[in-house]
């Protein structure tokens, strides 16, 4: 397994195709797994490179709190030790903190920026909905079920009974993969420590001149799509699609899709 020492710590990461370097930067609790199913498509045009955050996968997992900042450093040591200069950064969720993160704190070394189903932080985005709230937040039920009513929840509606082979898959490698609480706890802080006003990339987004991408699913209830225009409005040179038949996870749910989308803006 391919590992290298990045910002103090040991990163596991994967490269497949050629081309220009394109990151994919997971969401919280998630390996690169996340990508997996998008990845044939993007490695057809681009180099792409996967990783696991620090807390996950087979990365170190030191105690947090973490950060935005911290993790975006994670991932610029990375690309130091690959001798990728500049590369195409795409973040979902969590990993949209730290792509924002990394185009403020190091605008030289992102050319595009691809922001997936994320907020700004702050006390203006818009927060997860209370029905995905009620759901995520459920201690009453057994961890196999309360991670199948996550899904349900975070994908579209019905999304889940037309596609019980990639539930089973996505439960199987749930069990192989958990994350402990402690690890979780700590990539939690990273959205966390944004709610102040003064911490939000709200006012720091205007800054950006690079071209950045938007996307989210139109049936997200973990990061309603509302954040796009918000987002939208504070980057300039930005560009929002909304995916008309996905959910928060819109990666897995339509990988290709989603693929093309990416192919397009990046070229």
């Amino acid at each position: 397994m391919p590992k290298t020492k990045a910002n103090g710590i040991e990163l596991y990461y994967e490269i497949h195709g050629v081309g220009a370097p394109l990151v994919l930067i997971s969401g919280l609790g998630y390996s690169l797994w996340q990508w997996h199913k998008m990845v044939p498509f993007l490695a057809e045009h681009f180099q792409i490179i996967t990783f696991d955050n620090r807390g996950v996968g087979h990365s170190d997992k030191p105690i947090g709190p973490y950060t935005a900042q911290m993790l975006a450093a994670d991932t610029i040591g990375l690309l130091d030790e690959l001798g990728i200069e500049q590369a195409i950064i795409v973040g979902h969720s969590m990993g949209g903190f730290i792509a924002q993160a990394m185009a403020l704190d190091f605008p030289q070394r992102v050319s595009k920026l691809i922001l997936c189903s994320t907020n700004f932080g702050g006390p203006r985005h818009v927060p997860v909905t209370p029905e995905a709230m009620k759901v995520l937040s459920d201690v009453t039920t057994d961890a196999l079920t309360r991670f199948k009513n996550g899904l349900s929840v975070s994908t579209a509606p019905g999304w889940v009974e037309k596609n019980p082979q990639s539930i089973e898959e996505w439960i199987q490698w749930r069990a192989v993969n958990p994350i402990e609480p402690v690890h979780y706890q700590s990539q939690l802080a990273i959205g966390l420590a944004l709610m102040p006003e003064a911490a939000a990339f709200e006012h720091k987004l205007p800054r950006l001149s690079l071209p950045t991408l938007i996307l989210f699913g139109e049936h997200d209830k973990v990061v309603p799509p509302a954040n796009a225009s918000l987002l939208s409005k504070q980057i300039a040179n930005s560009k929002v699609i909304i995916f008309p038949d996905a959910g928060h996870f819109f990666p897995v749910e339509i990988p290709e899709a989603a693929a093309r989308v990416i192919i397009e803006f990046a070229k």
